[in-house]
């Protein structure tokens, strides 16, 4: 079989990384797929800029037309990010015949429904199993290894810059703003970190899960997205004191033909195999009818484990050429969409506040969660010194989300109430 000759669009930390699998994997890849494999061409902004890897330069183009219309190229790999220009171009890669193997989460998040229909009109494949959990094989997980199963539940800890902060914050009992001053420094977090710290990468990546664990078409604007800006160390040291550590956790639960999708900074039982996932290592937790529980656990994020999930996707490609199925993978969703109300999600509760140190005010604030009918499981409640104030914590048993946020509104309107500190979503083992 002749060789297959590979453009890249990117070479960045993954596109590097890429460049060196292909290149130093060589022997590998010829047993995996029985050709040799070439980078032809690598699309990059500036030809003349130094590189981190040794790299012809005669391969380096900064014109996307060289890579999108060469009709020697096979597979189009996309490691550049962007959206709606990234996006046209594997449009046109695709039209042109070309397979495509992206890492860009974003991209898919937003629209990988369309993306997946043109390369299935053209009978090309498109594999992003990279843009989840960088080098953990979830994506195929779910797709191949799971695929007789009907999953039921996906959580997760997706993003590592969050998980290394609040790593830090649990072990170290520093401030949120400290860990990401310390965090950027080491080029953990990016200069402008909010789409890790507020939840939308996660959001992103928990969109993609979604549609393929459940089978159902998610949108980005389907999940109810909160991040980690506003926890505290004192959140932190109540939650140690009651067994639970923080993570942010991506969240999606089918119950019957309804689904919810959540991520949102969540205190887990220390038991829970979640809990034991720290720095910036990613995992997913699985739960399916048949197979019951399975976790995926690795690096969710770097140059050469993210590089070495792109090039496991492009290994997949060449075999799908090797025997003529190419574009056949890709599966439509086949249930509708259907989303549950507030009133249909279930969870418990941790909340913190702040009351008057009066007699009859714990009764008050139990009235108020009775009158909903959500009871208490853990109580903590502790005197503060100053202005005769007493700090309440409480785990509720299972609520809806819209009783809990009525529970919510009343304790504000409550004149001995005053301040609810915080508040989070548990989940126990």
């Amino acid at each position: 079989m002749k060789s297959i000759s590979i453009g890249l669009l990117g070479l960045g930390t993954v596109g590097t990384g890429v460049v060196k699998i292909i290149k130093n994997h060589q022997d590998q890849l010829m047993h995996q797929v029985g050709c040799p494999v070439e980078i032809k061409k690598i699309l990059v902004q500036n030809v003349h800029k130094k590189r981190p890897v040794e790299i012809d330069p005669n391969i380096l183009t900064s014109n996307a037309d060289d890579i999108l219309f060469d009709q020697d190229i096979d597979v189009v790999i996309e490691v550049m990010g962007g959206i709606n220009a990234t996006k046209d171009y594997l449009i046109t890669a695709l039209r042109q015949g070309k397979h495509v193997v992206t890492a860009n989460k974003d991209l898919m998040a937003l629209h990988g429904s369309e993306l997946l229909t043109v390369a299935s009109e053209y009978g090309c494949d498109l594999f992003y199993e990279a843009s989840v959990g960088g080098g953990i094989p979830i994506l195929r997980g779910l797709v191949d290894g799971l695929a007789s199963d009907r999953i039921t539940q996906l959580m997760g800890i997706v993003n590592g810059t969050t998980n290394y902060i609040l790593t830090k914050m649990t072990n170290e009992g520093r401030s949120y703003d400290e860990v990401l001053k310390e965090a950027q420094e080491l080029g953990f977090a990016e200069a402008d970190p909010t789409s890790d710290v507020e939840g939308l990468d996660a959001a992103r990546k928990m969109t993609i899960l979604a549609t393929l664990g459940f089978s159902m078409h998610i949108d980005l604007d389907d999940v109810q997205v909160r991040g980690i800006s506003n926890v505290t160390e004192e959140d932190i040291k109540y939650g140690k004191k009651l067994g639970y550590t923080m993570k942010l956790i991506g969240y999606a639960h089918r119950e019957g033909e309804k689904v919810e999708v959540s991520v949102a900074p969540t205190f887990l039982s220390n038991n829970h195999p979640l809990a034991s996932v720290q720095n910036e290592y990613n995992a997913v937790y699985v739960y399916g009818e048949a197979v019951g529980e399975t976790m995926f656990y690795g690096p969710g994020a770097g140059s050469l484990p993210t590089a070495s999930a792109v090039v496991s996707d492009l290994v997949a490609v060449i075999k799908n050429l090797r025997i003529g199925v190419n574009g056949k993978s890709a599966v439509t969703p086949q249930y509708p969409k259907r989303l549950k109300e507030d009133s249909e999600k279930y969870s418990k509760y941790f909340l913190r506040i702040h009351v008057q140190d009066e007699v009859g005010v714990f009764a008050e604030i139990t009235t108020i969660f009775a009158k909903h009918g959500v009871s208490f499981e853990e109580i903590l409640q502790l005197p503060i010194k100053k202005n005769e104030t007493s700090e309440i914590v409480l785990v509720t048993h299972q609520a809806s989300l819209t009783s809990y946020e009525q529970i919510l509104q009343e304790l504000h309107d409550l004149q001995a109430v005053k301040e609810v500190k915080s508040t989070y979503r548990v989940v126990r083992k």
